[in-house]
């Protein structure tokens, strides 16, 4: 599968509107929740927490509950017809044991909703994109340890949600090209250990071609980075993609090691690269919609999205 075509999207929120919490990947701290939930509510929206957000796996303690019960929880709030959008508790580990249990038949047939998360959400994104065909929203979770906190990640969401048309160029200061040029693609891509971790799988994405990638992970060394990017490489993962938006590296060690790799694994590919572009794990992430049409500027370190977010 590819699937680079611009998917369909869901329709911007409105004061009111209930919304899902589900924790499909690790354990959620309850005083974090709380904190997450009082900004939804803050946005005048009614956040309706799933049965088992912070339920505890019997046996693994890095998971928030069963695999069974996560991928419910996840299916249950989709096909709520009252429920507008879904957004993940917190990252973490897990998503990829419960993303073949979600019943995508349903999802499919009940349409196209927000759904909101990063990091292990990644394997979801890319579910929703080539299971589902639904855009969706690279963005902080509720009940993550910055997210109440951090006021311009929250207005990036919550512009986003409301007012999708006043959020069509993305980039922060930080943004300056890696590689100059300019792309046009349909928006892929996330945290870069979840993509590699998708290679081979039934319904994994085979190339990301035609896209405008974006890429951040945490965690990853730079040797760790160098062996992920070569996977992606040798598959022909990256064959015919467009461009290349970089986020950020939190925890990956020194910056200038990690550009290092960037550089020479990347930088030959013949396409634009925007490094600190402004999402992922760090702070005052963006939050950028995946599956859109959309225009990169290396020059410039700008994303412009073709269509908004949100219909």
């Amino acid at each position: 599968m590819t699937r680079t075509e611009p998917l369909a999207r869901a329709e911007r929120l409105s004061p009111g509107a209930r919304v899902a919490v589900v924790a499909p990947s690790g354990p959620v701290s309850e005083e974090r929740l709380t904190a997450g939930l009082d900004v939804l509510r803050g946005w005048d929206l009614e956040p309706v927490v799933a049965p088992h957000v912070l339920a505890a796996h019997p046996a693994l303690g890095h998971l928030a509950g069963a695999d069974r019960l996560r991928a419910r929880d996840l299916t249950e709030a989709w096909c709520d017809p009252s429920i507008s959008a879904v957004f993940c508790a917190r990252g973490g580990f897990g998503a990829q044991r419960m993303v073949d249990l979600v019943d995508w038949a349903a999802v499919r047939t009940t349409g196209p909703k927000a759904f909101v998360g990063y990091s292990d959400a990644t394997v979801l994104h890319e579910a929703f994109a080539l299971r589902a065909g639904f855009s969706t929203l690279h963005g902080p979770m509720v009940a993550a340890a910055g997210f109440p906190s951090d006021a311009r990640a929250q207005e990036s969401l919550r512009a986003t949600l409301f007012e999708p048309d006043a959020v069509r160029t993305l980039g922060l200061e930080t943004a300056r090209a890696l590689v100059p040029g300019r792309a046009r693609g349909v928006t892929l891509g996330g945290c870069t250990s979840l993509l590699a971790s998708d290679l081979a799988t039934p319904h994994g994405r085979r190339s990301a071609r035609g896209g405008l990638l974006l890429l951040e992970d945490v965690g990853e060394e730079p040797y760790r980075l160098d062996r992920i990017l070569t996977q992606l490489l040798r598959s022909g993962w990256f064959d015919g993609v467009a461009g290349i938006a970089l986020g950020s590296w939190a925890e990956c060690g020194p910056y200038e090691e990690v550009r290092a790799v960037l550089v020479d694994r990347l930088g030959d590919l013949g396409v634009p690269v925007v490094e600190e572009f402004g999402f992922g794990h760090g702070t005052a992430a963006l939050t950028v919609p995946l599956g859109v049409p959309a225009a990169l500027d290396a020059s410039t370190g700008r994303l412009t999205l073709e269509v908004p977010g949100l219909r």
